[in-house]
């Protein structure tokens, strides 16, 4: 299909999802949406000075939406960042082990956020944006625990070193707020802002 067409049968931009995460098609389906394209994004995630991790999620949601957008014109773009905050405190998407023992254990017996936000772009340029806010509680975890799920490897690539989705939900005593979001797409959040740009959903 040409670069912002229109779907054959259809009176609707093509949608695109500034996504590679399997995980984020997954729950896009639950909500009976299949994207036309999806797109990964490369853009600096690296926070800005003195960010908070509210901010941080919400300027990259808008900034892979835009990116996005750059190679895929004309287009409906839908793009999503999460993010695991301890106060004031981002936590890095951890590719060493040594990195996801600190934050594993800077979690343990306490309560952390995850913020998981989202952009939408319609081909007017409109942005719309949402913000779903998370709060966990992990339980106090063993050093046998801790030496076990990182040996597993299920931290690689994952914010704040853990997947909700994957063995760590079973350290997870307490949630307040949207499970997916946690794994990495609010759909409450998601079709709303999909619906405002003009998508039919059921």
């Amino acid at each position: 299909m040409p670069m912002g067409a229109t779907p054959p049968g259809s009176d609707r931009p093509e949608l695109v999802l500034a996504s590679a995460s399997p995980r984020r098609r997954e729950l896009l389906a639950r909500l009976g949406v299949s994207p036309d394209r999806v797109l990964a994004t490369d853009i600096d995630e690296s926070p800005l000075k003195n960010e908070l991790p509210r901010a941080h999620a919400m300027r990259l949601a808008a900034e892979k939406a835009r990116a996005a957008a750059r190679e895929a014109p004309g287009c409906m773009i839908l793009a999503g960042d999460t993010v695991v905050g301890v106060g004031r405190r981002i936590l890095p998407k951890t590719e060493d082990a040594e990195t996801a023992r600190r934050c594993i254990e800077l979690l343990s017996g306490r309560r952390h956020r995850v913020y998981s936000a989202i952009a939408v772009l319609s081909p007017d340029g409109t942005l719309r944006e949402a913000l779903s806010e998370t709060i966990l509680r992990f339980k106090r975890l063993s050093q046998i625990e801790i030496d076990a799920y990182i040996e597993g490897g299920e931290w690689h690539g994952k914010a704040g070193g853990y997947a909700i989705q994957g063995s760590a939900e079973g350290f997870c005593a307490w949630l307040s707020g949207s499970h997916s979001a946690v794994v990495g797409l609010p759909l409450y959040e998601t079709r709303r802002l999909l619906i405002a740009a003009g998508l039919r959903l059921g």
